[in-house]
């Protein structure tokens, strides 16, 4: 009777560590798989969601208006504005590529022309590399980083206030600025190299064609 008992705990003992140690094994791998020596990342059973920080997009009635930008070249852009009277903060009226009739301002739209780099011609520098503040020692005297500087023209050698008007006196046909920036099959009107300095002569007569300020008409400030 005592060895038929003894026998008996005997094999429970046996099953219990055939069933119990496998399924211990097994857990362990599953959140971190030491078994083949390669550690997994924990994963969660529910993935965390981030808070949404905009608006849902509405389509249909309750959508917003998506702003359509105006097609023009860089220098009629220019004339444009020279010949509303070159005004600092009003906005002054185009007619884009596409007959639009457009509205623009010089901060928004014309000032940029000046001011960065690459929108002339791929690798082109900003005007106010040469053009800049300290009109005493900027190229030919001329600053064209700010409205003011625009206005007070060229050959400032001094740092006079006011010196030779680019801007043809708001007509842009008499405009030295025109004659160095409009090309003519690839060369300036004056016998000047046209600007930005190292244009390639495969850009525009024109300059480059941008977007730029918004349509007046109603029906064509906005898409779907």
């Amino acid at each position: 009777m005592k060895l038929r008992t003894i026998l008996l705990i005997s094999f429970g003992i046996l099953l219990m560590l055939a069933v119990g140690f496998p399924l211990a094994v097994f857990s362990r791998c599953q959140t971190n798989n030491t078994c083949t020596g390669i550690a997994e990342p924990l994963i969660t059973p529910i993935p965390t969601i981030i808070a949404a920080t905009l608006p849902v997009p509405q389509v249909g009635a309750g959508a917003a208006p998506v702003a359509v930008k105006c097609q023009i070249t860089a220098v009629e852009l220019i004339g444009a504005w020279v010949s509303a009277g070159s005004p600092e903060t009003d906005p002054f009226n185009f007619t884009d590529l596409q007959g639009r009739t457009c509205a623009a301002t010089f901060g928004d739209d014309v000032q940029r022309l000046f001011v960065e780099a690459n929108i002339w011609y791929n690798g082109a520098s900003a005007c106010t590399t040469c053009h800049y503040a300290d009109v005493i020692k900027a190229t030919q005297n001329m600053d064209l980083s700010s409205y003011a500087g625009m206005l007070a023209g060229s050959q400032r050698k001094n740092g006079e206030a006011k010196g030779n008007d680019i801007l043809g006196g708001g007509v842009w046909d008499n405009a030295i600025l025109r004659q160095m920036l409009q090309a003519q099959g690839g060369q300036s009107s004056i016998n000047r190299p046209l600007m930005p300095l190292g244009r390639p002569s495969d850009v525009p007569d024109n300059g480059p064609t941008l977007y730029a300020g918004t349509p007046l008409a109603a029906d064509a400030t906005s898409v779907p």
